[in-house]
């Protein structure tokens, strides 16, 4: 079985036109957090990759960013579980063929990028770094280790200052749960000017945070409901075509259910700031790849939603989508298969006295900027 890496395919439920207010990589060479830019692929003195969880959604995206970033490598792994082992994949050009993750799969391998799931994380996450691989690990795992680094690149980038490829030394980064990533990328710019000190968070997730099983079931059960036939429900228990319900993440005895606790938690470890008031609540809802976010926050100094508006005009990684007269705002189509994080519905919180509350809304892709593009811009930073 041969598969072929797409380049920003669309979806069935997930296109449309690409948006031409958000910037095309292929036309501005893609830059890292220090500023160089990075142009070619396959080279004799780059870094050597593995790719573990490969035949995921995540794996497969995390091949397309590499190439549509043109990271450099001087060799790529190909890892999953022994059920995808001896499949065959196409990357840039070359045949790969799947390789079972097994513990001698990190010998030679300088950066090590992870996608499979947290138990897979626990169990080879420090055995890569046990033979010298930089891992930058997808799941949730180790965001909360005090001694691994959550990072955003746009955001913290400081965090991870100390780690270096060349050094000979293993080290984890953990990536930030998708709903985070997307959130405080736009809260973040804000957060500088004003100093945010209440969050108040509602998210609207797709079916690609769940998996490609997910997507494929969303999509199963959208045709079934047409036809009126009994969806096919499998990954979520209830029916998704055509209904939204609260995340399906496990309640916790506090009534929040892990996925808005992520929410919580990661949030004050990026900011390094333990007394930020958060809270959250997460919804399933059916689209298949980007997120949407209501996002209520309070400041200790006033904040104006014009200057906000143009702070995040000029906050890297965001495109500002905010026409009120044609009540044109961020969607998840326009942002899916999309880098940058839209925001839009920039106003007064009129609850608040003054300035001192604002309202936004934004959306974000979740596999690529919410898990594999966040990944890559990390890895770049080591270079």
């Amino acid at each position: 079985m041969t598969a072929i890496i797409p380049h920003h395919c669309h979806h069935f439920l997930s296109g449309g036109a690409p948006l031409t207010r958000l910037p095309n990589p292929s036309l501005h060479p893609p830059t890292t957090a220090a500023g160089f830019t990075v142009r070619t692929s396959l080279r004799e003195d780059a870094p050597s990759l593995a790719v573990v969880g490969v035949t995921g959604a995540v794996g497969q995206e995390f091949l397309s960013v590499l190439s549509d970033r043109s990271f450099p490598y001087r060799s790529i792994k190909m890892l999953a579980s022994k059920r995808s082992a001896g499949k065959n994949l196409t990357f840039e050009g070359k045949d790969y063929v799947v390789e079972e993750l097994t513990p001698e799969s990190f010998d030679g391998v300088d950066i090590a990028l992870f996608s499979a799931g947290g138990s897979i994380s626990k169990q080879f996450g420090p055995i890569a770094v046990d033979r010298g691989s930089i891992v930058v690990d997808n799941s949730s795992a180790f965001r909360m280790d005090e001694k691994v680094p959550l990072v955003i690149p746009e955001v913290n980038p400081e965090a991870m200052a100390h780690i270096k490829i060349g050094s000979g030394k293993g080290f984890l980064i953990a990536n930030p749960n998708c709903s985070t990533i997307i959130c405080l990328m736009a809260a973040t710019p804000l957060h500088r000017h004003a100093n945010v000190l209440r969050m108040v968070v509602s998210t609207y997730q797709a079916a690609s945070g769940a998996g490609a099983a997910a997507m494929m079931e969303l999509e199963q059960q959208t045709r079934e409901v047409l036809e009126g036939k009994k969806p096919t429900c499998e990954i979520f228990k209830q029916q998704y075509a055509f209904n939204l319900f609260s995340h399906n993440a496990p309640v916790l005895s506090n009534g929040y259910n892990e996925e808005e606790m992520k929410l919580v938690k990661e949030t004050r470890k990026i900011w390094n700031n333990k007394n930020v008031k958060v809270t959250a609540t997460c919804i399933r809802v059916p689209v298949m790849r980007a997120h949407a976010e209501s996002v209520n926050l309070q400041f200790e100094r006033p904040l104006d939603e014009d200057i906000a508006r143009d702070i995040l005009k000029n906050a890297p990684g965001i495109v500002v989508i905010d026409d009120r007269a044609a009540n044109r705002f961020p969607t998840p189509l326009e942002v899916s298969n999309k880098d940058d994080v839209a925001v839009g519905r920039i106003r007064r919180d009129v609850s608040q006295d003054s300035n001192y509350g604002l309202d936004i809304f934004v959306c974000g892709d979740q596999i690529r900027k919410g898990a594999a593009l966040n990944a890559v811009q990390i890895a770049e930073m080591l270079l």
